[in-house]
Formats: C-alpha cells, sequence, structure tokens
C-alpha cells in the first residue's frame, strides 16, 4: 500500500508540472503479475534518421519490465540481429515485439510471416518513428495503423485522453500535457482504431496550419486477427522517455498487447 501511494503521489506530481520537460525519472512499479514473465523482442534497429534517446528508450523499457515482472527484455539492434531474431523461427521464442523508434527498411527476412505471426495471437508495439518505418510496404503501415507523414518543431501539446479506461492511458487522467516533436499521419485512422491520444488543433511547431482546429491522432490501440497492436506517436526526446507519464503509457501499452 505504502509503494502505491508513493507512485500516485509521484505520477500526480508529474501531472502538475507546468513544464514537462523537468518531470524526475521515476520507473513506475504495477502489481505482481501471476504466470512468467513474457518474452519482449525490443528492436532500435535503424537504417534512416537515428533518434540520439535510442539508448534511453532501450534502458527504460527494459526497466519498465523488470520493474513490473511484467517481461523480460531482448534487444535487437543490428541487420545481422534483424535477420537473425526476426526470422520466422525465431519468433517462436517472442511473446511480443517492440519497435522502439526504429526507421526505414529493415530488412526482416520474411515480413509477411512476421505479420502473420502478430495475427496469431501475438503482440506488437510502436513508438515514435516506428510509423517511420516500411514506408514501402503497405502491408506493415496497415497492421501499425497509420503512416508518418511530416513534422514541425517541436512543441509543448495537451492531448485529449480517450477511451480512458485503457490500460495505455488510464493512469494520464483527461489529458497529458507534453513537450515534444509531434507527428502529422498521412490519413485519418479513427474510424479503424481505438484512438487513445489525440490533439484537437494543430502544434505550435511553426508550419502554416498551426493552430488550427484539427483532429490529429497520436496514439492507438487496434486488432490484427489474434493478435495486438499499440502504436504512441511521443517519444522522439530522451525526458520524453523518463517522464513517469510517459512510462505508464508505454507500460500500459505492453501489457494490452501481452494480454496480461
Amino acid at each position: 500500500m505504502a509503494i502505491r501511494t508513493a507512485l500516485v503521489g509521484a505520477l500526480l506530481l508529474a501531472a502538475c508540472s507546468s513544464d514537462p520537460r523537468t518531470s524526475p525519472t521515476i520507473i513506475p512499479t504495477s502489481p505482481t503479475p501471476a504466470g512468467p514473465a513474457s518474452n519482449v523482442l525490443v528492436v532500435t534497429y535503424t537504417t534512416g534518421f537515428r533518434h540520439s534517446s535510442i539508448p534511453t528508450a532501450e534502458m527504460t523499457i527494459e526497466s519498465l519490465g523488470r520493474a513490473s515482472g511484467l517481461f523480460t527484455v531482448t534487444f535487437c539492434r543490428t541487420g545481422d540481429d534483424v535477420r537473425r531474431q526476426l526470422s520466422p523461427a525465431a519468433l517462436t521464442s517472442f511473446d511480443a515485439v517492440v519497435f522502439a523508434n526504429t526507421t526505414g527498411n529493415l530488412g526482416i527476412p520474411d515480413l509477411r510471416a512476421f505479420l502473420d505471426w502478430i495475427a496469431a495471437g501475438h503482440g506488437f508495439a510502436g513508438m515514435h518513428s516506428a510509423s517511420d518505418t516500411y514506408h514501402d510496404e503497405p502491408s506493415y503501415l496497415e497492421v501499425l495503423g497509420n503512416e508518418f507523414l511530416t513534422h514541425g518543431d517541436q512543441a509543448t501539446v495537451d492531448a485529449f485522453v480517450e477511451n480512458a479506461d485503457h490500460p495505455a492511458v488510464s493512469s494520464l487522467g483527461s489529458r497529458l500535457r507534453i513537450f515534444d516533436e509531434i507527428y502529422k499521419f498521412t490519413r485519418s485512422n479513427r474510424a479503424s482504431v481505438t484512438m487513445l491520444l489525440s490533439l484537437d488543433r494543430q502544434p505550435a511547431d511553426g508550419l502554416p496550419e498551426a493552430g488550427q482546429s484539427a483532429d490529429l491522432p497520436l496514439a492507438w490501440a487496434k486488432s490484427h486477427g489474434q493478435g495486438r497492436v499499440f502504436y504512441t506517436a511521443l517519444g522522439h526526446r530522451e525526458d520524453v522517455w523518463e517522464n513517469p507519464l510517459y512510462q505508464q503509457h508505454v507500460l500500459g501499452g505492453i501489457r494490452w498487447i501481452l494480454k496480461r
């Protein structure tokens, strides 16, 4: 009870901070899950732009798994790792795959087999530039739920929390105020996903449409066959990954795709 009380207090403090960039680094915990920890493959290989936040993302995801007892992590960091660990045979060892700020064509040996593996009942999560990955593969983008188009300057936004009972956003309150690089996507996907975070106007990012009314997706969940997919567009910056509210967002999304 004392641990839970302390966690709630830390989250409230972060939520009320006037500048989310100064949020303390707190790895949130959760009740010890029943059963053994799930096996999660975290892919951070890039063939396009490489985010400086990737090492922080790796440490955060690994710490979330350890602190929650929910999952253990294997990292996939190189092209050789991709060819070896994302092969159909190797995927049988994992319960879920996370694309953490991946970019470009990763060279998965059999992309169709990977997407079929998700559909067979496994989990897939993508953070930030997972939507800037495989622009040349419509089947991947359909499974993910959308495709990155562009972004302006980094900006502070107040994201609306939708479907507040979903574990990826249930701890965030009614809005999430955060400073990050805000993605624009190629299309509206509201009709094909469960929207979790959205904006009702264009961010103040220096682009011509800044401040105009809009319906912009930021995070969503969806099914793919018997599998589950979670995506959040947030996660460009190191301090976003260190923000306890974002950590709860990521942990809840991974918990959901693992069906735990």
